[in-house]
């Protein structure tokens, strides 16, 4: 990590905030003060294990020990004891799913990460009758192998003897959220097998009525209770940490995206974030009940604090957008860093007349169709690679500009702004040309680490560090914003555009029989 971070002293000596980050690719540990500002940062990258094509795992008992070592890491390099920290957060990468052994605290097998496609035929078959939306109604997600439910199903089918040991009560299932708990609060001797409202609502086992395990889809889907692990609210202390981390309170929990949408306070109906990075994830508050969607979103748990009501969100992810500027790089040679894009892009006025879908792996949301490819629309002689770079920004900016209207369409609310976080938002143009075809303001707050800076403020609330949201909401500070200067014709037209350029990628790959 660059070392742009302050010790302590030159943030009064505390008392501080520390983060665990448990990501895809990596885990780290922020700690923050009583501003939100970060004092310091360690972040350690784990092996990506690939057994078969689709397939993708990782190794937890790697992820503890280099979790272990981040947050020591982190509270050195802020010269900060223990003493000094009020409690601990904790965000995570959503879905990835673990089983282990109570006694040992061994894992019975490699975590299926959430990108593993492991369960595609396990989830047609589940959805043979009804289709994708069996659970849709309690659980607010459809049938896909992206969610924890049909892994664990997965490895109690293909782990020898194991299905045996969990109707037993030998066994744990947890996202990354619950084995970083158990482990930080004793592990086998006394852990905490503990998850919380968001993470459990990406389980596909969760009824968003209820707030609860299901019986019957847990039964459906074949997965003994005696797994599960208990839910609570995202911000309460869950237990105090043994080890060098000894009496310091584990207080709060919440998905990455989540954590992001509490980070940058979007604790309104209304409020939207949007994080760019490979692929892009848009949540939208919208209050405190669960929105059905009709128009290819997924209805999640956006936080709960405490014992107040949980809020709830609206989420549509889109697959290509930071990747296909690393497309443009790596593959076609057309820019030599992603930064030269924006250069590039810059150097014409518009798009020449081209329009690009970025459909590589089919097309997420709101359509959600598997037989689509990418597809570059509007080609003449005319084009040059500076209007295929402009092309490449404007596919960001409209599919982000579908989403957000499925959003409306689903719960008849307002777009107020949209909060913008993640890699991508160091490029201007394409931050303008979002505020562009949204017609609507685009900010980018001063603390780029939402993420991390959302699993604090959660774990800070549940130890009474801020008083409540609307402390928090007086610590976001605005870096940049961005604010629509495209007639409202030419932005019509260009949609019009793009919505034809997508449907000429559907249909390209046929179904085998």
């Amino acid at each position: 990590m660059s070392e742009n971070h302050t010790t302590a002293s030159a943030h009064g000596g505390g008392p501080f905030i520390a983060a665990i980050d448990q990501g895809t690719t990596s885990s780290r540990c922020i700690v923050f003060d009583k501003d939100g500002r970060i004092v310091s940062v360690d972040q350690k990258e784990h092996e990506q294990i690939l057994p078969r094509p689709g397939w993708v795992e990782h190794d937890a008992a790697e992820i503890w020990t280099n979790v272990q070592q981040v947050v020591k890491g982190a509270m050195e390099k802020a010269g900060v004891t223990k003493k000094d920290v009020l409690a601990l957060g904790i965000t995570n990468q959503r879905e990835t799913t673990l089983l282990w052994e109570k006694a040992t605290g061994k894992p019975v097998h490699n975590a299926i990460v959430w990108q593993d496609t492991r369960t595609d035929a396990l989830c047609r078959e589940l959805g043979r009758n009804v289709g994708q939306d069996r659970f849709r109604r309690e659980t607010g997600l459809p049938l896909a192998s992206y969610f924890a439910g049909p892994k664990i199903r997965w490895l109690l089918d293909n782990v020898p003897g194991l299905r045996g040991r969990a109707e037993n009560g030998e066994i744990l299932f947890g996202t990354m959220d619950s084995w970083v708990i158990w482990n930080l609060t004793g592990g086998p001797n006394g852990g905490v097998h503990v998850t919380d409202v968001t993470n459990a609502s990406r389980t596909m086992l969760m009824n968003l009525h209820t707030m609860s395990w299901d019986e019957k889809i847990c039964n459906s889907l074949g997965v003994p209770m005696a797994l599960l692990p208990e839910i609570r609210s995202s911000a309460e202390v869950y237990g105090e940490a043994t080890g060098d981390l000894a009496g310091l309170p584990v207080a709060s929990a919440l998905g990455d995206q989540q954590a992001a949408l509490f980070g940058q306070t979007c604790y309104s109906t209304g409020e939207a974030k949007s994080t760019y990075g490979t692929g892009t994830f848009l949540l939208m508050n919208t209050g405190n009940e669960p929105v059905n969607s009709y128009n290819g979103l997924l209805t999640t748990v956006g936080y709960q604090i405490g014992d107040q009501q949980p809020v709830f969100a609206l989420e549509g992810s889109i697959a290509v957008t930071g990747s296909l500027v690393q497309w443009m790089r790596d593959q076609m040679g057309l820019i030599n860093s992603a930064a030269e894009i924006e250069t590039l892009a810059s150097s014409v006025e518009d798009n020449g007349g081209a329009y690009f879908v970025p459909a590589f792996s089919g097309l997420f949301a709101p359509y959600w169709r598997s037989d689509a490819r990418g597809v570059i629309a509007g080609l003449t002689r005319y084009v040059t690679k500076a209007h295929l770079a402009r092309a490449v920004l404007e596919a960001t900016a409209w599919q982000t500009r579908e989403i957000v209207d499925a959003m409306q369409k689903d719960s008849d609310v307002e777009l107020t702004a949209l909060k913008v976080d993640g890699g991508m938002t160091a490029n201007n143009l394409l931050m303008q040309t979002i505020s562009d075809v949204m017609d609507a303001p685009v900010v980018r707050p001063m603390v780029a680490e939402t993420t991390c800076l959302g699993a604090a403020y959660a774990a800070g609330l549940a130890v009474g560090f801020w008083s409540d949201t609307d402390e928090l909401r007086a610590n976001w500070k605005r870096a940049a914003e961005w604010t629509p200067r495209m007639n409202a014709e030419t932005r019509e037209r260009e949609y019009r555009n793009w919505l034809k350029a997508v449907q000429r990628t559907m249909g390209w790959i046929e179904e085998e029989s």
